[in-house]
């Protein structure tokens, strides 16, 4: 069982859309076989991704997603083994904006848009990347195979 501890600055998503995105990320999981797991997603404007954009990858823009995956060692740092605690997966910071823009852009729903970036970032969380094209298509497949073993289409226009 993963716990999703959602946090929306913006105060625009209804309760549907929460547990949309609850839905994808339990059905992510299992299909990623994790368990015992946390993650948060919080839900921003641009002004906001953009802030942290800036501060944590010095890139002055706003962006659509951003995950800060926990388990990520750094220089020096050592794993820790045999914990009986859930592991703390990371966050998920997603532009409530940007998948309003990018929905319109793409000719699909807000819910499904969410639900990508929803998955994309969760995928980041797992160690999933897209710096080579050959990473790249792997976390497409497998976010797409996702998305569309729940019935989640590029041309979804309904809610899920």
């Amino acid at each position: 069982m993963i716990a999703i501890d959602f946090m929306d600055e913006t105060e625009t998503l209804e309760q549907k859309e929460l547990d949309f995105v609850r839905k994808l990320l339990e059905h992510a999981a299992k299909k990623e076989e994790v368990s015992d797991s946390e993650v948060s997603v919080t839900f921003v404007t641009d002004a906001m991704i953009r802030d942290i954009n800036r501060e944590y990858r010095s890139k002055d823009q706003p962006t659509d997603v951003i995950s800060f995956a926990m388990e990520e060692l750094g220089e020096g740092e050592t794993a820790i083994v045999g914990s009986t605690e859930p592991r703390m997966l990371g966050d998920i910071v997603i532009s409530l904006d940007r998948t309003k823009e990018q929905a319109n852009d793409y000719g699909h729903s807000f819910e499904r848009e969410l639900g990508f970036l929803a998955v994309h970032g969760f995928l980041h969380l797992l160690g999933y990347d897209h710096m080579t094209a050959v990473d790249e298509k792997k976390m497409s497949a497998r976010q797409e195979e996702i998305l569309l073993s729940l019935g989640i289409t590029r041309d979804q226009h309904e809610d899920a």
